[in-house]
């Protein structure tokens, strides 16, 4: 059966040079043209062209040729209607190839809405195509083969790269060149692709899907908390923002001098409490100071659970956009359930 293939630029779409890097002398760096910036230019066409061995019949259908940090919330939302669409029509699963940069936030946002069993399957680059060993092409292959596989259906969204089967919801990229770059911290890939073969090794609970809802007005913050961070930077935010994520210490923690004023914008919006680490949980209930998990909690902030920053404002963002977007209490309690199942 054919896997549909939706292509949305970035490095492993990226060939040739800009048009002013194309003159073939030295750059001012002493650098030679080879190493001049590159630009999106391939399609998909392009892309399945590049892969020995595929052996996945491919629909393909070119879309946003952006880099992946350019790609929007309704950008994604949309894609992963027409990818919907293309699963009622018949294909076997489906796979995105975009930029690295994001890829972990795009494969979050639609695991929490995709409704088929058939996979949805995100890929892309680290090397680009006029580089030595571009990683693309193996990548596009072992995406495909996981899209078509009957061993991956039901585990929602996943990233494949470097022969790597990930979780949507457990993936990050942990390295910023590195063909390795994308870890599960928590848990390690769901799987492999060994000689061609998907080998799922452990399946995850799925959750019903979300609603994708109305997030074009939904403005949820990301603060990172620093040594010695008083908050002033956050002034004025619940006037700006509906909702806010906090990347604390450790499991949880904060600077005391944080705590109130992050207790005062949780009585207006909803603010989420995650590790700023990469890994591992935020604790609920361990350490009692001013600042620790169990004060920010009893002031109303809500647990992130095992979410990284990134992901708990996929998902905040995406529960505000579905009328839960104020800090009264029956919101407060429907969003902490969320992250709780989601976590």
């Amino acid at each position: 059966m054919t896997v549909a293939l939706f292509t949305l630029g970035g490095t492993i779409a990226m060939a040739g040079t800009c048009a002013g890097d194309r003159d073939g002398g030295d750059d001012r760096d002493g650098s030679d043209a080879r190493s001049a910036p590159v630009v999106t230019r391939l399609t998909g066409a392009d892309l399945t062209a590049a892969v020995p061995g595929l052996d996945v019949p491919l629909e393909v259908h070119d879309t946003h040729a952006v880099p992946s940090a350019d790609l929007t919330f309704r950008q994604l939302l949309d894609l992963v209607d027409e990818a919907s669409k293309a699963v009622l029509a018949g294909a076997a699963g489906v796979v995105v190839t975009q930029g690295t940069d994001t890829l972990e936030e795009s494969a979050f946002l639609a695991d929490l809405v995709w409704p088929h069993p058939e996979p949805f399957v995100l890929t892309g680059a680290m090397r680009n195509p006029t580089l030595a060993g571009p990683d693309g092409p193996a990548n596009l292959l072992a995406a495909a083969r996981v899209a078509a596989a009957d061993e991956a259906r039901g585990l929602g969204a996943l990233a494949v790269l470097n022969d790597q089967i990930h979780s949507a919801r457990r993936v990050r990229k942990a390295h910023a060149t590195s063909t390795a770059a994308f870890i599960s911290p928590d848990t390690g890939p769901l799987g492999h692709v060994i000689e061609g073969r998907v080998r799922i090794l452990t399946r995850p609970p799925r959750r019903a899907p979300l609603g994708t809802g109305e997030c074009e007005n939904i403005r949820v913050a990301l603060h990172t908390v620093t040594l010695d961070d008083d908050g002033a930077q956050l002034a004025g935010l619940a006037d700006t923002h509906q909702g806010l994520v906090v990347a604390g210490f450790g499991v949880g923690h904060v600077p005391s001098a944080l705590a109130p004023v992050l207790g005062a914008l949780a009585t207006r919006i909803p603010v989420v409490l995650t590790s700023r680490t990469g890994g591992g949980s935020v604790l609920s209930h361990t350490y009692g100071s001013v600042g620790s998990e169990t004060d920010l909690q009893r002031r109303g902030l809500i647990n992130g659970g095992l979410l990284d920053p990134y992901k708990a404002r996929v998902l905040l963002r995406l529960l505000l956009a579905n009328d839960a977007n104020d800090a009264n209490d029956a919101n407060q309690n429907a969003i902490a359930k969320a992250f709780l199942l989601h976590g």
